[in-house]
């Protein structure tokens, strides 16, 4: 299932944007261009760490899109391995890459990972006028004929709205390899295939249908989750609710360069314990809809080389790729 890409990201990272910063102590790389979930954790937490004073100096944001975040992945365990000042945003976007083996021979041990500190839910979602009225009446014919039902995501197979879906067809009893699934460039064009009629579900996070949810356009049949979602979506249903355990969460997390010392990963885990303890933070996180999500140091390691384990058992019983 591995493919050979770590020459083409090694080469792509030797003219990046070079090795450790001197003029700014701080940095904050967000792999991928601005505008996305990547992009926003790196902006929101480079803010929080200047507000709160957690930092003596301001937290420079970097964008170093390519590869899926390979390119900046390569970084951190590379030409960047010893930076004490830098951290790099991540997601289950990345935990599925590392399955997939996409970032060549690198791995989950490369780099170091400190902290995990927002997420969004996962949601399933249908025009207003679908004919299920819940969870249990989507599966019911989904099960008696998985090939009439159509999924749109805003991302690629094999990425992280696509592997949603999977996970929920699996739980209940749907072959995963029967899920149709069509990938949109982006949750707005996703969503907009959902209310033109040309798919029947739409998997994605809340933010990206909460207007449509407002304006009585669409409904969600469940969040991916074993809580309900923080007010005012809070009258959502859940897979947990409905028997079917099934989560997921697009936490919002960061890592380390691979070969800082314990005492930097240290100092890096206390800061971000502080900042998503503080006030600021919770206040931050209901601005920009993100559900209280928190794991640092060695249980938030374990979490993540436990999801990239889980996303390779799922790859290899299903056998998707990119």
């Amino acid at each position: 299932m591995r493919r050979p890409r770590l020459v083409a990201l090694l080469l792509v990272a030797a003219v990046g944007c070079g090795g450790s910063s001197d003029s700014v102590r701080y940095e904050c790389v967000a792999p991928a261009n601005p505008g996305g979930g990547w992009d926003l954790a790196c902006r929101l937490a480079a803010r929080a760490f200047t507000e709160l004073g957690l930092v003596s100096e301001n937290v420079r944001v970097t964008n170093l899109p390519g590869a899926g975040g390979g390119r900046a992945y390569v970084k951190a365990a590379t030409s960047r391995s010893r930076d004490t000042g830098a951290f790099f945003t991540a997601s289950p976007a990345t935990t599925l890459n590392l399955a997939q083996g996409l970032f060549g021979s690198l791995d989950v041990h490369d780099v170091r990972w400190v902290a995990a500190v927002a997420a969004e839910a996962g949601v399933i979602t249908v025009r207003s006028d679908a004919p299920w009225e819940n969870l249990a009446d989507l599966v019911a014919d989904w099960r008696n004929d998985p090939g009439s039902v159509v999924v749109a995501g805003g991302s690629a197979v094999g990425s992280q709205d696509h592997v949603k879906v999977l996970l929920l067809a699996e739980a209940v009893g749907v072959d995963p390899r029967t899920v149709r699934y069509v990938p949109f460039d982006g949750g707005g064009e996703a969503v907009a295939a959902l209310l033109g009629g040309f798919v029947n579900l739409h998997s994605g996070e809340a933010s990206e249908v909460l207007p449509h949810l407002e304006s009585g356009s669409a409904r969600v049949l469940s969040v991916l989750s074993r809580a309900r979602l923080s007010p005012p979506l809070d009258h959502l249903p859940t897979t947990f609710e409905a028997g079917i355990d099934v989560e997921w969460m697009t936490w919002r997390g960061f890592y380390l360069p691979g070969e800082v010392s314990d005492s930097v990963y240290d100092d890096w885990a206390e800061r971000f314990t502080a900042l998503a303890g503080s006030d600021h933070w919770a206040e931050v996180r209901a601005q920009y809809r993100l559900e209280p999500f928190f794991m640092a140091g060695s249980e938030f390691t374990d979490y993540v080389e436990e999801q990239v384990g889980a996303f390779l058992s799922l790859a290899e019983r299903i056998g998707f790729v990119r």
